[in-house]
């Protein structure tokens, strides 16, 4: 819904007139499926600082540890489009309590473990569960709430509390590891689910499964389409696998050259396999739309870009102007609290502008205010200008995603929203995990931190001033067209 800027009421719950107003049901609804995703965005972050604690712990070597992210990413990544399409023909409903009681399962498991292999394993887990919540939980929220206000105001408060949730992870997670030990951070995870869980069963709308028409009209059984949902996933395990290695190792290493390799060829067959299929798990037609194809073009840049910007931040900080850990989160910290604001504004933007112009405008914002960290130096002001510039560039990153997924999901029919939101998400992971290894490691590898610092920035603001011109262009030809 749009904000009603009148009232002193919680931005999530205004009504402006006009707009029907939220039943109690349709709250509740609405905050267990943002619950759930913040629960999945809490767990991307609020790990990273307590390996050092939990690879002592575990008796993992500094090398094994980034297998703590990769066991995750891999599964999360790779099974999103098929859990998509799975919860389009089976239901969604069943599928996303399905993955939250795996998450819940997982992160207790990781909580208890006794040693690498039990933790990892856990890791794994939870990926399978997150990578099932995340677009069931998304198309529930599209076919639940009506494309046009109250769908971008549902989409408004689930980007705020994806982006918040990533950043409180980061600062919870040395609190609570200083506090409690980094077992802390997987029990997290699990008080999470075991408030979810219970809820969501009596709360979200039933969604029988849809398959295709049969000749007389009658709905046929859903049919799977296996040989691509094997070489889409396994070509994304690949290609996911391959881009975090290479984060750690660079790219040199024979694994990641094989896996970079196996993951292009899966999925270009994927592609073949696609357009030869009666009943295709990515409808070929869809991905020549332009708001499909553009607009996950936008979230897979405002994505891989912003994540390189946080990397190469928390390197600036700590290791050019001598931060401690918590004073890092601290400014992170206000990157939070403003993407708050950014997520009650944008859905009146939205509203005023449309979700392509306002793609475009968020990426060229986040654009612009990356490239004032290029007059990031060695003096203490620097650490003001980037914490203004990052908090700011994050309210146009938040924006960018809320109107990515508009543009990507609007005028999409019912029955493959789980499709499209499946192409969402994939877009967010898979640009979460591109830019570190793509970008990132420029910083890491220069002789010179400071000017790795100042490559990385020029080249990360060009590529998103780039994409705004381009995306713009498209978008705006797509327009004059219907």
């Amino acid at each position: 819904m749009a904000i009603d800027t009148t009232t002193q009421t919680s931005p999530a719950m205004t009504t402006p007139p006009g707009v029907p107003r939220l039943s109690t049901r349709e709250k509740l609804v609405l905050f267990v499926l943002c619950a759930a995703q913040f629960m999945v965005a809490l767990d991307f972050s609020v790990l990273n600082v307590a390996l050092p604690d939990l690879g002592r712990d575990l008796g993992m070597s500094q090398s094994a540890l980034q297998w703590a992210v990769t066991a995750f990413a891999l599964p999360s990544g790779g099974f999103l489009l098929l859990f998509g399409r799975v919860g389009d023909l089976f239901g969604r409903r069943g599928l996303f309590l399905t993955g939250l009681a795996v998450f819940g399962a997982a992160s207790l498991l990781s909580t208890l473990a006794w040693d690498p292999a039990s933790f990892l394993a856990g890791r794994a887990l939870q990926g399978i569960g997150a990578a099932a919540i995340v677009p069931t939980g998304m198309s529930l929220l599209t076919t639940t709430f009506p494309e046009g206000p109250a769908r971008d105001r549902a989409l408004g408060i689930s980007g705020t509390l994806l982006s918040l949730g990533f950043t409180i992870g980061m600062v919870a997670g040395g609190t609570l590891t200083d506090t409690f030990g980094w077992r802390s951070t997987m029990a997290l995870l699990t008080v999470f689910a075991l408030i979810v869980l219970p809820l969501a069963p009596g709360l979200l709308p039933k969604t029988p499964p849809r398959g295709p028409q049969g000749a007389a009209g009658a709905p046929e059984r859903p049919c799977l389409d296996v040989p691509g949902a094997v070489t889409v996933t396994t070509g994304l395990l690949s290609l996911i696998y391959a881009l975090s290695t290479a984060a750690d190792h660079g790219f040199g290493r024979a694994d990641v050259i094989a896996a970079l390799i196996a993951g292009l060829v899966l999925l270009t067959a994927f592609a073949i396999v696609e357009s030869r299929s009666a009943a295709p798990l990515v409808s070929l037609p869809m991905l020549r739309r332009r708001t499909v194809a553009w607009g996950n073009l936008g979230g897979l840049v405002t994505f891989s870009m912003m994540s390189t910007i946080v990397f190469v931040l928390t390197l600036y900080l700590q290791e050019i102007l001598r931060l401690s850990a918590f004073e890092t989160g601290l400014v992170f910290g206000v990157q939070g609290l403003l993407s708050v604001v950014a997520g009650t504004l944008a859905p009146k933007v939205i509203g005023r502008l449309g979700a392509r112009r306002t793609l475009v405008c968020s990426l060229t914002g986040q654009g612009a205010l990356i490239a004032t960290l290029l007059l990031l130096d060695t003096h203490g002001w620097s650490a003001w200008l980037a914490t203004a510039a990052v908090a700011l560039a994050s309210m146009c990153h938040l924006g960018a995603i809320i109107s990515y997924g508009l543009t990507v999901t609007s005028g999409v029919p019912d029955e493959e929203q789980g499709l499209a939101t499946g192409l969402v998400t994939s877009t967010q992971q898979v640009g979460i995990t591109i830019g570190i290894p793509l970008l990132g490691v420029l910083a890491t590898t220069s002789g010179d931190l400071l000017s790795g610092v100042h490559t990385v920035v020029a080249l990360d603001a060009a590529i998103v001033l780039a994409a705004a011109a381009l995306i713009g262009l498209a978008l705006r030809r797509a327009q004059s067209r219907t």
